[in-house]
């Protein structure tokens, strides 16, 4: 796999970077590609925007696997490599279903997905890949979601696009965080 083009500091400058180095490792069991090339670079308040996007996603009201869904179709179209891992991980740790992750590029023809999830998913797609949308679809949507809801997935389209360009631009690839998920899930099971 290719290198990012920013070499990876591998040791922080200042506190705070030595906290988010240590945050990472204790959550994720290593210390995150993005952390280390991107916001070891920036002023805290560049990492901090990125970790109250986290913050934030506790106050959505639509459920976690919903959420997890949107991110993942959303980093599968824009092919981030890294968000793809993290989030599979997420799912991974919190005991989602993972044929269901399995069959997401499928979501259309699979029996996994409910109508209301293939008529979420078609939105996102649409949004994600095209950056337009259209009424019916928008209409389609409305018929299962509030208008809350509604804006949690446009935010949630628009924040997984702040992740995914980030990684790609600095050519962030694959942390396998998938692979630490499921050695932990063993460990604890």
């Amino acid at each position: 796999m290719e290198a990012p083009f920013l070499t990876p500091i591998e040791k922080p400058k200042g506190l705070w970077g030595k906290f988010l180095y240590f945050y990472s490792k204790r959550k994720f069991g290593k210390v995150m590609t993005p952390l280390k090339v991107m916001a070891s670079r920036m002023p805290p308040g560049f990492a901090a925007f990125s970790g109250k996007i986290g913050q934030l996603d506790n106050k959505l009201q639509l459920s976690p696997e919903t959420v997890m869904l949107v991110r993942q179709k959303v980093a599968e179209i824009n092919v981030c490599l890294f968000c793809i891992d993290i989030g599979r991980s997420k799912t991974i740790a919190s005991s989602m279903d993972q044929a269901k992750f399995d069959e997401l590029a499928d979501y259309q023809t699979s029996s996994r997905f409910s109508v209301k999830e293939k008529a979420l998913l078609d939105f996102v797609a649409r949004l994600a890949r095209d950056k337009k949308m259209e009424k019916d679809l928008f209409d389609k949507l409305a018929g299962y979601y509030s208008e809350r809801e509604i804006c949690e997935v446009v935010w949630i389209v628009a924040t997984e696009f702040y992740y995914n360009i980030s990684n790609i631009g600095l050519n962030i690839h694959s942390d396998m965080l998938c692979d630490i998920a499921k050695m932990r899930k063993n460990q604890t099971a």
